[in-house]
């Protein structure tokens, strides 16, 4: 007589892995950080954003900005079939140690926007969100 297990005692999945299916997304697309988050990959960004067919532009947000201070801010607003988002993505010197602080601002905002109109806002993190020290 088999022993039926307890839900408690099963593995659970994580919940980005539903989502992931949903759009097709490959092992590849993420990794997992030591810290025990998801990542997802810069590739994985670009793919969900075609497969979602989201349209996203920028809007500087200059009052939070400060180049002396190496300090951007970019509004992203992005747009699909699944509804609309805004959200913002900023670099400082705190943050970034890239030369190109405005294109690393982009890519912050743009990851947040496509992850959060994919339902993965909270669950996934993108790669252009992490610090390499920690």
């Amino acid at each position: 007589m088999s022993k039926e297990k307890e839900p408690s005692e099963e593995k659970e999945q994580h919940p980005y892995l539903a989502i992931a299916t949903k759009y097709g997304m490959k092992g590849y697309h993420f990794h997992k950080d030591p810290r025990g988050f998801i990542i997802m990959k810069r590739q994985g960004v670009e793919y969900l954003q075609a497969k979602i067919k989201a349209v996203v532009t920028f809007e500087i947000i200059h009052e939070w900005c400060s180049p002396d201070e190496g300090r951007y801010c970019l509004k992203a607003y992005a747009k699909c079939d699944l509804g609309q988002v805004e959200t913002f993505g900023e670099v400082s010197k705190g943050n970034n140690r890239n030369p190109y602080p405005i294109a690393m601002a982009e890519k912050r905002a743009l990851s947040r926007a496509i992850l959060k109109l994919a339902g993965f806002g909270g669950i996934v993190y993108s790669e252009d969100e992490m610090d390499d020290d920690a």
